[in-house]
C-alpha cells in the first residue's frame, strides 16, 4: 500500500512516498480503507523533529485520523462492523496510508450526510475544543481568547464558546480575511497574533485562554488573564514556550491564576465517543460547521506541509489515497 513517512526530520521536503506492506487487525482491531485522512498541527510538530525526546524517530508514518470504510475485523470484533463508513484514531502513527489498522474502541460509525473529509476536520479536534473549555471551567458571560483561532480546534473552540453565551469570543490570526470567516463563526473580536487589536472595545482581559499555539507568546497572554483567569494549553504548532513563563504566574501572585495543559489522552474513551457522536450529528445537521482547507492526494502529503508551515491553512487540510 501506499504511505507517507518521515525519512528526516526537519522541512516537508523530508516527507517520502514509500510502498509498505497492507496490514492485517489483530485481536480487537479492525482494517480501514481509507477515505480521508487529516493533517493536524502535531503531525507538524513530530515532523519537525519537535518530539524526538518523546521516542518518534525517522522514518515514522505520520497521521492520527482516517475515515474510510471498514474492510475486515479481527478476532473478538463484531462482524457487523464491516462495510461501514467510520471515523477512526490511529494514535499519532498510521494514518497517512491507503489502509490503516484501529482498534474498536477507537472507531465511530458516521452519520448520513457527514462526509469522511469533515469527519476528520472534526473528529479529533472537536472532542479536545469541548473538553478544554470543561477544563477551562467557561461559563456564559465570560470573555474567552482563543490563541490560534483558524486550525480546526481553534474553529471548534469559537463556535463553542460563542453558543455557550460567552460574553465576547476573541481569537488571534494573522490577517482581517480570516477574522472575518471567524467573525462568521462567532467571534466577536479579532486580534493580531500579538493579541493586540485598534479596535477600542477589544477586551484587554480574558477569563479564559485556549491556547492551541504555544510559543514565544505564550508569557504575554498569561499576562492577558483576569482575576481568576484560567489558562489551558492545547498544542504547540508555534513552538515550545520559554521555559521560565512561569514567572509570569509567580508575578502575577495576586490574581489567582491557573494555567493547565490538556490532551484528551485523559478523558475516558466512553466520554469522548459521547461527546464525538454529537458534535457528527450537529455537522450532519449544519448545526456545528467544519472547515475543509482543501483536499489533496496522499503524494502531496508535502504540499500540505508546506501550506501549514506558511500560515496559510484556515480550518484543515485533508488527504485522500
Amino acid at each position: 500500500m501506499k504511505a507517507v513517512v518521515i525519512r528526516t526530520f526537519g522541512a516537508p521536503e523530508g516527507l517520502e512516498v514509500v510502498d509498505l506492506p497492507a496490514p492485517l487487525p489483530g485481536a480487537g482491531e479492525v482494517l480501514i480503507a481509507t477515505g480521508a485522512i487529516g493533517v493536524g498541527g502535531v503531525d507538524a510538530v513530530i515532523r519537525r523533529g519537535a518530539l524526538a525526546a518523546y521516542g518518534f524517530r525517522e522514518g515514522h508514518l505520520l497521521g492520527s485520523e482516517v475515515a474510510g470504510t471498514v474492510t475486515a475485523v479481527g478476532e473478538g470484533v463484531d462482524a457487523s462492523w464491516t462495510g461501514r463508513r467510520v471515523w477512526a484514531f490511529t494514535g499519532l502513527s498510521g494514518g497517512y496510508a491507503e489502509q490503516a489498522v484501529v482498534r474498536v474502541q477507537d472507531v465511530h460509525a458516521l452519520p448520513d450526510g457527514l462526509s469522511g473529509a469533515d469527519a476528520v476536520t472534526l473528529g479529533g479536534s472537536g472532542v479536545v475544543a469541548h473538553f478544554a473549555l470543561r477544563k477551562a471551567h467557561f461559563a456564559p458571560g465570560e470573555t474567552v481568547l482563543v490563541r490560534g483561532a483558524a486550525g480546526s480546534i481553534g474553529v471548534t473552540a469559537v463556535q463553542l464558546a460563542a453558543r455557550g453565551g460567552a460574553g465576547a469570543v476573541a481569537v488571534t490570526t494573522s490577517s482581517e480575511e480570516r477574522g472575518g470567516r471567524l467573525r462568521e463563526l462567532g467571534a466577536t473580536h479579532v486580534l493580531d497574533r500579538s493579541g493586540k487589536s485598534d479596535d477600542p472595545d477589544a477586551p484587554t482581559g480574558f477569563d479564559v485562554v485556549i491556547d492551541v499555539v504555544g510559543g514565544p507568546g505564550l508569557p504575554d497572554a498569561l499576562d492577558a488573564l483576569n482575576a481568576d483567569g484560567r489558562y489551558v494549553l492545547v498544542g504547540v504548532v508555534g513552538g515550545q514556550p520559554p521555559e521560565e513563563f512561569g514567572m509570569r504566574l509567580v508575578h502575577g501572585f495576586r490574581k489567582s491564576l491557573t494555567f493547565a495543559t490538556f490532551s484528551a489522552d485523559t478523558v475516558p474513551g466512553p466520554d469522548r465517543q459521547a461527546v464525538r457522536a454529537e458534535q457528527f450529528a450537529e455537522a450532519a445537521r449544519g448545526e456545528l460547521r467544519t472547515v475543509v482547507h482543501d483536499v489533496l492526494p496522499l503524494d502531496r502529503a508535502a504540499d500540505a506541509h508546506r501550506a501549514m508551515d506558511a500560515g496559510e491553512v484556515f480550518g484543515r487540510v485533508v488527504l485522500t489515497p
